[in-house]
Formats: structure tokens, sequence, C-alpha cells
């Protein structure tokens, strides 16, 4: 069963959000607080595939719960929901470790929509290869059967996106990819959301891979068009 777990104060939002994910199958639970929340994960040992989190509320706000679940999981699927239309909210969610953002309000097909690619997203981490393929590139190694990266032998904290990301990049070494493309291949061709998504998570990809993420060596912005992974 597909179980997720929603956090909304507001009653009126948080119902219309329940009603509309058990009609498109999945298993809903819901909290109205940051606290709950984490009780709640606990309590269900963490079998939850996605959690939506509001970002402001009274006690512990959205941002807080998000970063104490992704250092409990890296495969879990995170999708903040906000109020507020500020740029600064979405891109501290995703820096965060959140993996999509909807702004309020927004409709059953919208919700629907973005819940199912995290979803997709979610199972494929949990697929394992026949093959223990892996992917090369000066320090780095990409296992495609247990979906991990390493540099010099230590492996990497990656979120699923980042991981997809890496992937995407290693398989396309040299080669210049502009944002739509990365954002197509990562969330789907029918993302509702901006590209802005991809530069937040190249961003948050570089401060974990390169040793002077002001400075990188292997992801390298392409100025108006988008990044390429430079082979060493």
């Amino acid at each position: 069963m597909k179980r997720i777990l929603v956090c909304e104060d507001e009653d009126t939002i948080r119902d219309f959000v329940v009603i509309n994910l058990k009609r498109a199958g999945y298993d809903v639970y819901d909290v109205n607080c940051g606290e709950d929340a984490l009780r709640k994960f606990v309590e269900e040992k963490g079998n939850f595939d996605i959690v939506l989190l509001d970002v402001m509320m009274p006690g512990i706000d959205g941002f807080t719960v998000c970063k104490k679940l992704r250092e409990k999981s890296s495969t879990l699927g995170i999708i903040m929901l906000t109020a507020k239309a500020q740029e600064m909210d979405k891109v501290s969610g995703l820096m965060i470790g959140a993996d999509d953002y909807i702004t309020k309000p927004f409709s059953p097909s919208e919700l629907t929509a973005r819940v199912d690619a995290i979803y997709r997203r979610v199972c494929m981490s949990f697929v394992k290869e026949d093959k223990s393929k892996v992917l090369e590139s000066g320090p780095f190694v990409l296992n495609l059967k247990s979906r991990t990266v390493s540099k010099n032998g230590k492996v990497i904290d990656l979120t699923q996106v980042e991981y997809q990301i890496m992937e995407y990049f290693l398989n396309n070494k040299n080669t210049a990819l502009d944002r739509s493309s990365i954002l197509t291949h990562i969330w789907g061709e029918n993302y509702y959301g901006d590209d802005k998504i991809v530069d937040v998570n190249i961003r948050r990809i570089r401060m974990k891979i390169e040793d002077k993420p002001s400075n990188p060596q292997y992801i390298l912005t392409i100025w108006g068009y988008g990044y390429k992974w430079d082979e060493k």
C-alpha cells in the first residue's frame, strides 16, 4: 500500500489533501503539527513512502521536521506545502532535503501528479538491478545495484533525486545538459513546477561532492543553458 503522512495545521486544507490522496489510492495518515508528525513517523517505524509538510506551523515548523526526517531516511519522499510564493521558502526547503514543493492553492490534479511523481522515484530506490553495473568518473563510482555514489571509496549521503541527477551526469559525461532536459529526465514531462528546482539540487550536490563548492571542478555551469559533468 502506498503510505503517506500529511502534516498540515489548517483543517480545511488537510481534509482536502487527505480526501484527494485517498481517492488516488494512498493510505493516508494525517496530523496537524510538526511534533505529531515526528511522533507518528517513529510510531510507524518510518514506514512511509512520502511525507507532505506544511512550512508554517505553530511549534516545530515544516523546515525543522523536514531536516529531522531527512536525517532518518535518504529514500523518503518529502514534499513541502507553502502558502508563500517567495523564492526563499522554496529554496530553503530544497536545500535541507525536500524533494519538491507545492504552493497553495493547488488543484487536486496538481497534488496527485506531484505526489505520484515522487512515489515513482521512491519505488525506484528499492528496485535492485540484476547486474552490478557501475559508472566511474575520476574518484567517483556510481553503483547501479546499490544505488550509491562514492568518492575515493567513501559513500556520499545522497537523496534519491540527487542520486538520479548524478546518474544522468555520469551517463552523459562532458555533455552540456540544458535545465529543461534535466528537469524532464528527473521530474518527468508533466512536472508542474519550474526549472529552478534543478539549480537548487545542483547546489546541494556540489556541497556534497566538490572540494570547493563555490569553485566546482566536476559539475560545471554552462551559463544561460545548464550544466556539464567534467570528466577528469
